[in-house]
């Protein structure tokens, strides 16, 4: 089984979309396909059809956040060394085409949140950027070309 890295942040915001899927979501769930069913001809019950794709949806949902949380690496970002930009770091880059400075954290998949300056470490841009050390030059394949950054600083 492969190791899931995630933030402490991040492992908490996932077990509670886990509890809440289990414990508001699927009760609803179950209620709404009663209230369907009742509405007797099944094959032609949107209601009914609507409510269960919905069902399968949050099933499959659980299940991933179920493996997510069972094969999780919780990384306190806290206790990441600011030798060289890695997962949980934050990290200053600068664009040296634009001279642009942005300050980004390196978290995973489901914590990334371009808003709030959170990257996944398998965007383009975050896995440039694991390994670099401080003045490294990053390179970006981007749709509109090539980017450079560099590391500016690690936070």
């Amino acid at each position: 089984m492969d190791q899931i890295p995630v933030t402490k942040q991040g492992f908490a915001t996932l077990k509670k979309e886990l509890e809440r899927l289990k414990t508001v979501d699927r009760p609803e769930i179950i209620k709404a396909i009663e209230v369907a069913r009742a509405h007797g001809d099944l094959s032609e019950n949107a209601e009914y059809h609507a409510a269960k794709e919905r069902q399968s949806f949050i099933e499959g949902r659980i299940g991933e956040l179920s493996y997510k949380i069972g094969n999780a690496k919780v990384i306190d970002p806290d206790s990441v060394t600011k030798d060289v930009v890695r997962f949980a770091s934050r990290v200053l880059v600068e664009n040296l085409d634009t001279e642009e400075e942005q300050e980004y954290m390196i978290v995973g998949e489901d914590e990334a949140d371009i808003k709030k300056g959170k990257i996944s470490v398998s965007s383009p841009l975050g896995s440039a950027l694991i390994g670099k050390e401080l003045g490294e030059e990053a390179i970006v394949q981007a749709p509109g070309g090539k980017r450079v950054y560099e590391v500016v600083d690690i936070l």
